[in-house]
């Protein structure tokens, strides 16, 4: 039979949780001592794999665990509790650490597995909320991950104790990324098809088009004879050259609006007397985001690619940037 919700308990419902959640993973910064250093230090040291396992919701937890190393540096992968005693043992070898992860500390299929993992030689953390308990005592680490209450009404429902874990393990990751000196393009190498990807590994060089396609005029071309490379660049712009060959402006459709405000009749306005003198440039080994921060700056639609030395490389435009969906 369906109720009316009470939209009152709804939300005090709601805010116990949080609220219980959040005291409890306050509470894991306070009880961090040597031992979460030690098992810093047992990872840093292993010359495998991390494999982290679990059952039931501590599984789930562990699967993220696991995730999040693997993306921040540490080798490490899931083996689900139950399959290691039918067989996926055979993935855990002598150089590789187990962290176990079970509030209880008395799941029966860890500590099946415990035992031959270590009598092989592999080393074990364990992630419980019992430092009593069995897996507790069979590891060389122990990390406190106990909760004082679920936040279930019930308190039966893993909830709190799952969001500590969690957040121990994440604690794990970052002290682990930051002993590694992980940085932001080791991270994108492990999310090369996503948007950080893009973003942290894309160059100018990658999207610029090429100095032969980007318009390229004299400083004494007239301003309509600009105007027909501009079209035919397909740019909004033309690169400005002086007599040496040198680049030394570009003019825009923004340049060509103000030249019509200043003169009028540009017939016979040399183009060198309407650019943009100067123009913000960008060099190819720059990251293609750089560029983006660029434009956005200086509100610009355009850059001009060069070489340390000032020549003419390329050009691109923030539809480029779009097309390589790194804005």
């Amino acid at each position: 039979m369906s109720t009316i919700p009470n939209h009152s308990r709804i939300l005090e419902l709601a805010r116990r949780v949080l609220r219980i959640e959040a005291d409890a993973v306050a509470r894991l910064g306070e009880r961090l001592d040597g031992e979460f250093v030690r098992a810093v230090e047992l990872i840093l040291a292993c010359h495998g794999r991390v494999i982290v396992s679990g059952i039931g919701k501590s599984g789930h937890i562990a699967r993220k665990i696991a995730a999040t190393m693997a993306s921040t540096g540490t080798p490490a992968y899931f083996v689900h509790a139950a399959e290691a005693v039918h067989g996926d043992l055979g993935m855990i070898t002598h150089d590789d650490v187990l962290i176990a992860l079970s509030n209880s500390g008395e799941n029966d299929e860890l500590l099946t597995i415990v035992p031959l993992v270590k009598r092989q030689g592999g080393r074990l953390i364990a992630i419980t909320g019992n430092p009593a308990s069995s897996l507790a005592r069979e590891a060389d680490v122990h990390l406190d991950a106990g909760v004082a209450e679920e936040a279930c009404p019930l308190n039966l429902a893993p909830t709190a104790s799952t969001t500590a874990a969690l957040a121990l393990g994440d604690a794990l990751a970052v002290a682990l990324l930051d002993a590694r000196g992980f940085g932001s393009e080791d991270f994108a190498r492990s999310h090369p098809g996503g948007m950080l990807g893009r973003k942290l590994l894309t160059h100018v060089a990658d999207v610029m088009r090429p100095a032969p396609e980007v318009p390229l005029v004299a400083e004494k071309t007239s301003i309509p004879e600009a105007l027909v490379a501009i079209s035919r660049g397909g740019l909004g712009m033309t690169a400005v050259h002086d007599d040496s060959g040198r680049i030394s402006g570009i003019f825009t459709d923004g340049d060509l609006r103000r030249a019509i405000e200043r003169h009028g009749d540009l017939r016979q306005i040399a183009v060198a007397t309407a650019m943009t003198r100067a123009p913000r440039v960008i060099e190819a080994g720059r990251l293609a985001v750089e560029a983006v921060e660029m434009m956005e700056q200086h509100r610009i639609n355009q850059l001009l690619v060069v070489t340390a030395d000032g020549s003419l490389l390329g050009a691109l435009n923030m539809h480029d940037l779009f097309r390589a969906k790194v804005v």
